[in-house]
């Protein structure tokens, strides 16, 4: 099936459009992008050099994709923007190219990023995510599956966040956020497992006794966070949650987020 393309569209004839795509009028798209099958692009959105869409994904009025990195170590690099499939990307959205040389700034699959939301050069962003009104992602992050930001969200440079973990409206953070808990205040803190989010994942009910059983030792014990990850490995009953756990902390070069 043909696409849809406004003639009001201003579009490079060097752009690779997809079958069945919807291009609403003064939409911009540069030479070096690619657009998958059955997009739609709504009026208003700028789509810059280097970005790569997948298929079935919406992009709403006044959105950027491929912004030029707000880096001072950019020095004009062929980078790119990697969008996957499925992705509802909401108006006043901001998602910047990668900084250095074959580098990429990526996002899976089946995000919902609402408006406003901005998302730097180099994060990787899993699939599944919700980022609430006015979220902003900083350079280098690193963000997992299943993830829920709610509003005016700051997630600060070379940060992660686990899997089905949720970040409160208003929180802003600089250290990690590990897999399947709450966490918010200011300072930001531990606000406990995620029930909700590990449920509608069909975690079962007994690893989730686990998970608050391994985050108890964490977060309420006396111990350092490398001593808590052995009591981990010697108390709790293995699953591949836990080993996303202690995999996820073992990692962590910037330290995990504060005690309650």
């Amino acid at each position: 099936m043909a696409s849809d393309i406004s003639p009001k569209a201003e579009i490079s004839p060097k752009a690779k459009i997809g079958d069945g795509c919807k291009i609403f009028p003064f939409v911009y798209i540069e030479d070096d992008v690619v657009i998958g099958d059955n997009c739609v692009i709504f009026p208003f959105v700028s789509i810059l050099n280097g970005t790569r869409l997948g298929q079935g994904n919406k992009v709403h009025q006044c959105t950027v994709l491929g912004a030029l990195p707000q880096d001072f170590a950019f020095t004009g690099e062929e980078t790119e923007l990697i969008i996957g499939d499925n992705n509802i990307i909401r108006e006043n959205v901001v998602i910047n190219r990668a900084t250095h040389a074959d580098g990429r700034t990526v996002i899976g699959n089946n995000n919902f990023l609402m408006e406003g939301t901005h998302v730097s050069h180099d994060t990787k962003i899993g699939d599944r995510n919700v980022f609430g009104y006015g979220t902003k992602i900083a350079g280098d992050c690193e963000i997992g599956n299943g993830v829920i930001f709610s509003s005016s969200v700051i997630e600060n440079a070379g940060t992660r966040v686990g899997d089905l973990s949720m970040i409160q409206a208003g929180t802003t953070f600089s250290k990690d956020v590990p897999p399947y808990i709450i966490v918010g205040g200011a300072p930001v803190a531990y606000g406990g497992p995620n029930y909700t989010m590990m449920t509608s994942a069909n975690i079962d009910e007994k690893v989730q006794k686990h998970v608050a059983n391994a985050y108890r030792l964490v977060f309420h014990g006396q111990n350092s966070v490398f001593d808590s990850v052995l009591q981990i490995n010697d108390q709790v009953p293995d699953s591949p949650e836990i080993r996303n756990i202690v995999n996820f902390i073992n990692a962590t070069e910037k330290g995990i987020i504060s005690k309650m």
